[in-house]
Order: structure tokens, then sequence, then C-alpha cells
């Protein structure tokens, strides 16, 4: 066989055999981060779905309360819109509304303390433990979304492969992060 016809195949194959690896890397880790999104975001549907039980259960005993349910029943039809995934804008704002459900839930458990026979309700008592093992399984979505993403926005910015991101019109997605709140030290006299 003739060396010049070796060397001008290897010339033409080695970059589309590199081309195609960083290609098929690309779109492995994009689909990554989608279905680690689509993970988080069958719990946040467990979730939403588990609110109207523990809200029915609470409503009877926190009358007063009802600023605070009317806050969880608006902000979890506003967290339960469908979004574009593939658009970090939109992930980002669908995780803000996510976050800020998280936060009214979490008020709503606190409020639940200062009420003895709610917080022995079997209703709640099933519904707020329904509710705690959907948040342990969501913060391991969450963890395997954010090492999905991680390994997503390397390769869109590190060339070779930011060159074929940018031909595809891949994007860097957002990170689950935790809100400002929930960074600050928590006073445990605050609660004594």
């Amino acid at each position: 066989m003739d060396p010049s016809l070796i060397i001008t195949a290897a010339i033409i194959l080695i970059p589309l055999i590199v081309g195609y690896t960083i290609y098929a890397s690309l779109i492995r880790k994009k689909n990554m981060v989608l279905e680690a999104l689509s993970g988080i975001d069958v719990q946040f549907q467990k979730r939403t779905d588990l609110v109207p039980n523990m809200l029915k259960a609470a409503k009877k005993y926190m009358e007063h309360e009802k600023e605070l349910l009317s806050e969880i029943v608006e902000l979890r039809s506003s967290a339960n819109v469908s979004y574009d995934k593939s658009d970090p804008q939109q992930v980002g704002k669908h995780i803000d509304a996510e976050n800020m459900l998280k936060s009214k839930l979490d008020a709503l458990k606190i409020t639940v303390e200062n009420y003895p026979d709610l917080k022995s309700d079997a209703t709640m008592l099933d519904a707020m433990d329904s509710m705690e093992n959907v948040e342990n399984n969501l913060s391991a979505a969450r963890r395997f979304y954010n090492s999905a993403v991680g390994d997503l926005n390397n390769a869109v910015e590190i060339f070779p492969s930011s060159f074929f991101a940018n031909w595809l019109n891949i994007r860097q997605m957002p990170f689950f992060e935790a809100e400002e709140s929930a960074r600050k030290s928590v006073d445990a006299s605050d609660y004594l």
C-alpha cells in the first residue's frame, strides 16, 4: 500500500474521529443534564402532589395562618408551570420558584410545631414524613444535577469542545444553589 495514501487517510480520519468524539461527549453531557433536571422535576412533582394533603390537614387547625397557606398554594401553581429545559434562563427561574416554595413549606413545618393537635394528626404526620422523604430525594437529585452541570459547563468552556458547543448551540446551565436564607448560621437560641 502506498505510504502517501496511508498518511492522507490518517490526516482525514484522525480529525474526524476526534471531532466526532468531542461531539458525542457534548451530546452525552447535555443529555445527562436534561436527565438530571428531569429527575429533579419528578421529585418536585411528588412534592407538589403532597402539598394539598398537607394544606388540607393544616387548614382545619390554622385558620389564622391563611396567608401562609395561600402563598403556598400560589407558589405551588407557579412552580408547576412547564418550561424549556434547554434554556438556562427558564431553568434558573424554575429553580428560583421551587426554592421559594421550599422556603414557604419550611415555614409551614415550623408553624405546625406550634399546633400540638396538628402535629399528632395522622394525615399531617404522613404528609410530613412523605415530604421529608421527597426533600431527601430532591437533595440527592440536586447533587446529581450539579455534577452533570459541572461536566457540561466545563466542556462548553474548554477548547476544543467549546468550538463544537458554540456550533451546536449548547450553552452553560445554572447550578442549583442554596437560597441566601439557607446559607445563614442557625442560632439555636431562636428555637429554645
